[in-house]
């Protein structure tokens, strides 16, 4: 028991009080837009979430109390191996769910793999062992060009699986997460700097010739643009809604729309709890209200005041993971923190950002708010390998013996 004690007195209460509000916050903003549903069971939408919380964090306190070190050496290349064998299997015979295949049963096989890339990186390219009485890296870590390109390609498979699904909103995090750790290995710094210039002109490919083809006369010539950027219908229509908001505002543009004004129309402090009117009235599409776009529910009845607290909460989360990295001994546990912080931070400002039209709509959900189960049972549970690096970053099992 001394033991177990100990271990909870090093864990971040700062995380954990954080991510708990947040959870909290998700129940109310969800039971207020199922609230204005008409089917019977999503008015209990409020309680699933709770449950799905519950779950996640059994999960969280499991892997908080187990040494992160002895995860990654069973879990990383099996949980690697098995989530992009899901990744094909959805795509065989996964559930097709507005045009795109992510569903596998009742389970969303991309978000587990968000997870087993962070676990299996931190694996691959960390340390959890002494040298000489001090954490450095081993001889064996991969490193330079070839560690640089081996890290690639583990990124690249499961994005390119993502992408296939089409699932743009999740590759979109996958790819940014691998590089943020490969950067936190000190892999490569010139290829990564490279590939980084590379991805801004892609990016910049892309948006520009969809904005192009939008002012191209000549249809063929529109065609042949929208062409070479080898996205899908829907994506290009959210990328031209994107560049310009108003080109579509019957269409496409119409959701983003309505989000910016129900976000706006909260001012200082919001209009009430349950008494938005964008969602009720039907503005603000109700099959999107209570995950892709539950921002603009909170920021329509909270205002600005709780939508900064809401986006404290997750500052305290955020700079949580970026200490607990900055304290810990290891590149495993450091690789962990760097990776997980990464995780919710691009889901975070995604998911903000495209409600308010500074991003193009993915379709990610906002972390510990939003309605999605296998979305919240993984991200609790990697906020869980976060704690372990907290509690077992710094210290050995011999010295919790020794706390009193």
């Amino acid at each position: 028991m001394e033991v177990l004690f100990a271990k909870i007195r090093r864990m971040n209460a700062v995380l954990f009080l954080a991510m708990a509000a947040l959870v909290v916050i998700g129940a109310m903003a969800i039971y207020s837009a199922g609230s204005a549903r008409s089917a019977e069971i999503l008015h209990h939408a409020y309680a699933a979430h709770l449950k799905t919380a519950a779950l996640g964090l059994a999960i969280y306190f499991a892997f908080a109390l187990t040494d992160y070190r002895r995860m990654l050496d069973i879990f990383a290349v099996p949980a690697y191996v098995l989530s992009t064998l899901l990744l094909f299997v959805v795509l065989v015979v996964g559930s097709e769910v507005y045009g795109g295949k992510r569903w596998l049963w009742f389970f969303q096989p991309s978000e587990i793999s968000k997870l087993a890339l962070i676990l299996l990186f931190a694996a691959v390219y960390g340390l959890h062992g002494r040298l000489d009485g001090h954490f450095g890296k081993r001889a064996e870590t991969p490193s330079g060009w070839k560690g640089l390109a081996m890290g690639l390609a583990l990124i690249g498979i499961p994005a390119a699986l993502v992408f296939a699904e089409p699932d743009l909103g999740t590759t979109l995090v996958i790819v940014p997460t691998g590089i943020a750790m490969l950067f936190a290995a000190r892999v490569c710094w010139k290829g990564l700097v490279a590939l980084l210039v590379a991805c801004a002109l892609v990016a910049a490919f892309v948006l520009g010739s969809v904005s192009a083809a939008s002012r191209a006369e000549d249809p063929e010539a529109r065609e042949r643009l929208l062409a070479r950027t080898h996205l899908k219908r829907h994506q290009i229509k959210r990328l031209q809604v994107f560049l310009d908001p108003d080109s579509d505002i019957h269409g496409a543009g119409y959701t983003l729309r309505q989000a910016r004004i129900a976000v706006g129309s909260g001012g200082m402090y919001g209009r009430g709890w349950m008494k938005g009117e964008h969602y009720r009235l039907g503005y603000l599409p109700p099959t999107i209200s209570m995950n892709d776009f539950i921002f603009a529910v909170l920021a329509e009845e909270a205002g600005f005041a709780g939508s900064a607290l809401v986006l404290a909460l997750y500052g305290g989360i955020l700079f949580s993971g970026l200490w607990i990295g900055l304290k810990c001994r290891d590149d495993s546990g450091r690789i962990l923190a760097v990776g997980i912080t990464t995780l919710v931070f691009c889901h975070v400002y995604e998911n903000m950002a495209m409600s308010i039209g500074l991003m193009p709509i993915t379709g990610l959900p906002l972390p510990f708010i939003s309605s999605g189960k296998t979305f919240m049972v993984v991200l609790v549970s990697a906020l869980g390998v976060l704690q372990s690096v907290s509690v077992h970053g710094n210290a050995d099992e011999a010295d919790f013996r020794k706390e009193k």
